[in-house]
């Protein structure tokens, strides 16, 4: 008889039975320790470029990588930058405009050049400012400020953005190195199954090589899945050092195992933490009241400015050698606001219509986020379940089940697809689980996001 088996190596074996029984006999590992042998195997898969090992050492907290995104990545750093230039608007919109100084000759006759032929003839020197209405200066500079103060909003929402993906990548990072782990761990597992099989076939003559080759294509599928765990995992590499603002050539920081703090989550409450300290609706708030100091500014038009001119004029002496008295003037001028129709009543309008709009998105935001907040929590809460239903009941339960049908299958009382399947029931499981956390994880991050929870 031949028997053509697969290795987890990838080698293929034909020998005769005979052969074959000799080298199971050398090397076999025993069945009845197999879950115990695995259990504690929890290094995930070495890939071509990228190593991953499992050492605690190596792991870094997530508050870790925060505070290193809010010093380096470069959005936050130009939210920053335009923060700090929305400051300096403000004082040059109250400023005066810049006072004009005139100088010149004023009165001098054609038919002669000298300046004391003519008792108005002057030499000049004039200093002119333009003051606004009262009120106009004022509001320019609220206006500044509340666009200062929408900019502050908006830095902060820049950093909770970077914050929230930075939770995410990690996350995302943090489940694929769970997953390498238990697919590592399941492929032991499997070869084991194998090497079962293959002692049941050969040796104690029970079973068939159809076992032998069930076992196999799956060990071949959890190296696939390796295989595609190597394909992703640079994606959320990738994401993770650009909300860090490293440079691509940088260390990948390996994230914590997964974990689970359950905190409680109240859609109503939730609601009002947003509503009174989201970043983006302050943002739009701040602009709302921008544009009613604008729509006043605007009606300020109706009135005019004035411009203040004070002057001084140097006569020469008469002819005769008497003095001539130096002469001042001081002057006022005002701009005449006639043209309403197609000037100062747009503006009004336009301002009107600004202001409305920003209302709308307010109210948009304000239904997105709860929409939002609502899907978030029934996320996080259905994950919390879960997780606790795979902890408490479905994990333990589907383990017993293989440990109860590998005894079973030892003795010839379940076939090996039983078996198989109990084991890729706990795998789905594991998956399952990590997944789950994950999610929670990742929902809780979203919900810091909506209800602006800040990050210094």
């Amino acid at each position: 008889m031949i028997a053509s088996l697969s290795k987890g190596s990838g080698k293929v074996f034909s020998m005769t039975k005979s052969g074959f029984i000799a080298v199971l006999v050398s090397g076999a590992m025993n069945p009845v320790n197999l879950q115990a042998d695995v259990s504690n195997h929890s290094h995930p898969a070495i890939f071509q470029k990228n190593t991953i090992t499992a050492n605690t050492e190596s792991f870094i907290p997530l508050t870790t990588l925060i505070t290193e995104a809010l010093e380096n990545n470069p959005e936050i750093q130009a939210a920053q930058q335009e923060r700090e230039a929305a400051q300096h608007r403000i004082a040059p919109a109250e400023a005066l405009d810049d006072p004009m100084l005139e100088a010149g000759v004023i009165n001098a006759p054609l038919a002669s050049s000298a300046f004391n032929r003519e008792d108005m003839t002057m030499k000049m020197i004039g200093l002119s400012q333009r003051l606004p209405f009262p009120g106009k200066r004022g509001l320019r500079k609220d206006v500044a400020s509340k666009d200062a103060e929408a900019i502050e909003h908006g830095y902060q929402e820049t950093v909770n953005r970077v914050v929230r993906d930075l939770k995410t990548a990690y996350f995302d990072l943090g489940l694929t190195f769970e997953m390498i782990k238990l697919v590592e761990k399941n492929k032991l597992i499997l070869e084991g199954f194998l090497h079962l099989t293959e002692r049941h076939y050969i040796v104690v003559g029970m079973g068939s090589q159809a076992d032998a080759l069930k076992a196999q294509t799956q060990v071949s599928r959890m190296q696939d899945e390796l295989l595609r765990l190597a394909r992703i995992w640079p994606a959320f590499e990738a994401d993770l050092i650009r909300a860090l603002g490293r440079n691509a050539k940088g260390v990948v920081p390996v994230p914590m195992p997964l974990q689970i703090h359950a905190v409680p989550l109240t859609l109503e409450t939730l609601q009002q933490e947003a509503l009174a300290q989201r970043p983006q609706l302050l943002a739009l708030q701040s602009l709302i009241a921008r544009n009613e100091k604008s729509i006043d500014l605007a009606r300020r038009a109706y009135y005019p400015d004035f411009d203040v001119r004070l002057s001084y004029g140097q006569r020469d002496n008469m002819l005769d050698g008497t003095r001539r008295d130096d002469m001042v003037s001081l002057t006022m001028a005002i701009n005449l606001p006639v043209w309403r129709g197609n000037k100062i009543e747009p503006r009004i309008m336009e301002s009107h219509a600004m202001r409305d709009q920003v209302s709308s998105l307010y109210q948009a935001q304000t239904n997105e986020i709860a929409a939002r907040l609502r899907q978030q929590i029934a996320m996080a809460e259905q994950s919390l379940k879960s997780v606790k239903l795979y902890q408490t009941t479905i994990l333990p339960q589907a383990r017993l089940t293989v440990e109860s049908t590998l005894a079973a299958y030892q003795v010839n009382r379940v076939d090996f697809l039983t078996l198989l399947d109990s084991q890729m029931t706990v795998f789905n499981y594991e998956i399952n689980l990590v997944t789950t956390l994950a999610n929670y994880n990742k929902a809780l991050a979203e919900i810091d996001l909506l209800v602006g929870k800040k990050h210094h």
